[in-house]
Parts: structure tokens; C-alpha cells; sequence
């Protein structure tokens, strides 16, 4: 992968896959400003976060899907076409799903240590739901994306689906 043809990438998975920290060392190998989709969805305020409109939503992914370059990366795909649209290469992490589950505990332990850093309150609620949220993705939200991308993307989509390929697009 050179760094000419691929300014633009969109990465998608499911919470505790692995995608924050794919893309952040990606972006920091190629040189590419990092995006979280959560940061779209949540307006990040010092009383919590609050769910932003979605004409705020589309404008703020819109100013970032119409930039020269970038990363993107985050679970969701219902709303996100315009950086489908735009991506020069769309990453599905296709973490296993027991992985996942590790990942989530792992990353909520070191959260609570305070060794790892969480754009929200890691509360035991929130560490609850993502085991949801990981369930609910393998079940429904997996099967829809990989439709969609399939679909709509193939010439763009590369499925990764071991640490070992990930490794590769690092190096």
C-alpha cells in the first residue's frame, strides 16, 4: 500500500476489535489525520456526552469525508455512505468474535487503572453494553456490512481477518 494512492481510508469492526489502534498507528505510519466515528456521533462535553443531531452528524462527516486525506474508523455504517463514497480503500476488521470479548475486558481493566485513555466514563454499564453491542454486531450489524460492502465497495474492500495482516499494513 503506498501512501499516494490510499489518503483516504475507512476502517470498520465492532467495539474491542482493534480499529482505534490499527488506526492510529496507520495514520502515524502514512502520515494521515485520525478520526474516530464515535467523536461524530457524541459531542464530547466536560457534564458527558450528548448524541449529536443528524444534520450535525452529516455536516461534521461531510467536512471531514470532503478533506484531501484522512482515516476514519468506528463501528457505525447506516449513515457514514459519504466516506464510503469517498475512501480509496475501506479496511473490515474481521476481528473473532471471542477476541473481541477479551479486548473488551482488557481494555476496561486498563481503562479503570486509568493506563488507557477513554473518550467516555468507562462505568460498569458502559463495559455491560459493549458485550451487547459485540453480540449484536456479530448477529446482525456484521452480516449488513459485509453486505453493503461487498455490495456497493468490492473494488475498495479488503477483508482483514489476522493480526498478522494487520501487521502487514503497518509495515
Amino acid at each position: 500500500m503506498q501512501n499516494a494512492q490510499c489518503k483516504k481510508i475507512h476502517i470498520v469492526e465492532s467495539v474491542g476489535s482493534g480499529k482505534t489502534t490499527f488506526a492510529r498507528l496507520l495514520a502515524h505510519r502514512l502520515k494521515l489525520p485520525h478520526y474516530e466515528l464515535d467523536n461524530v456521533m457524541w459531542e464530547r462535553t466536560q457534564e458527558g456526552d450528548k448524541r449529536r443531531s443528524e444534520a450535525d452528524r452529516k455536516k461534521c462527516l461531510h467536512h471531514i469525508a470532503a478533506s484531501k486525506e484522512w482515516i476514519i474508523e468506528g463501528v457505525h455504517y447506516t449513515w457514514v455512505r459519504e466516506s464510503f463514497d469517498r475512501a480509496n480503500l475501506i479496511i473490515f476488521l474481521d476481528t473473532h468474535y471471542l477476541k473481541r470479548v477479551w479486548f473488551i475486558l482488557r481494555r476496561y481493566v486498563l481503562q479503570k487503572a486509568k493506563i488507557e485513555k477513554a473518550n467516555y466514563a468507562p462505568t460498569l454499564s458502559i463495559f455491560i453494553k459493549m458485550f451487547q453491542w459485540n453480540s449484536d454486531f456479530e448477529k446482525q450489524s456484521k452480516p449488513e456490512i459485509l453486505h453493503i460492502l461487498r455490495t456497493s465497495y468490492h473494488d475498495k474492500l479488503i477483508v482483514v481477518k489476522k493480526r498478522e495482516e494487520i501487521e502487514h499494513f503497518i509495515s
